[in-house]
């Protein structure tokens, strides 16, 4: 596995990402691999494996097989109140992010709010309205919510002045597989790929929450 060092986003130039969730009986993993601007792979960056019947509030990412190496993760700051938000977290512990889900703006069109820690936050949306609608709808009907959407959500989070700062795009196809690009803002650069990744992951695994 490629292990960048843990706490220098210099050391990953590429602003593209694939996210990729793999699941078995007992487990859900999460893979986070580099791409070029071709696509092509560039090498696995980090995991998380988390139990199926265990609670999201907390993942952790891992750089090599025995779990040793943590990269960073995330966590819910309050287990029993999900919308105070979700602190992301360096390989020391170290805040360097954050996001939280807007329920009231989400009812009709899922909505998150992703921040760092110089103060600068970005909102995301369902790329499609209509989709997001439908996709609600579907969630609250009884027996059919229980059964996996046909729906593909794409995300996108802005800044103040409307530059794209985190992009996610479902792949179609029977396993979910999300293309992630992270562009350069004002400033020439791009959010810290940890925390963009970290926004990626829980728009999988919390979006339902």
């Amino acid at each position: 596995m490629t292990e960048p060092a843990a706490d220098a986003t210099s050391d990953v130039p590429a602003d593209r990402y694939l996210l990729r969730q793999k699941l078995t009986l007992m487990v859900n993993r999460y893979d986070i691999v580099r791409v070029d601007e071709a696509g092509r792979e560039l090498g696995l960056l980090c995991f998380a494996e988390q139990k199926r019947l265990a609670a999201k509030e907390q993942v952790t990412f891992f750089t090599d097989a025995a779990k040793t190496h943590p990269l960073f993760g995330f966590k819910a700051r309050k287990r029993l109140d999900l919308g105070s938000g979700y602190d992301v977290t360096d390989s020391q512990g170290q805040p360097i992010g954050w996001f939280k889900k807007q329920f009231g703006a989400s009812l009709l069109n899922s909505t998150w709010t992703l921040g760092l820690p110089d103060g600068r936050e970005f909102v995301g949306r369902e790329r499609n309205a209509k989709v997001a609608v439908a996709r609600r709808l579907w969630e609250v009907l009884p027996i059919v919510s229980e059964i996996p959407g046909p729906f593909l959500f794409h995300f996108d989070f802005t800044g103040a002045d409307g530059r794209i700062a985190l992009s996610s795009t479902k792949k179609a196809g029977l396993k979910d597989v999300y293309h992630v690009e992270l562009p350069a803002l004002a400033d020439g650069s791009a959010i810290d790929w940890r925390v963009g990744m970290a926004m990626a992951v829980a728009l999988d695994a919390l979006q339902s929450r």
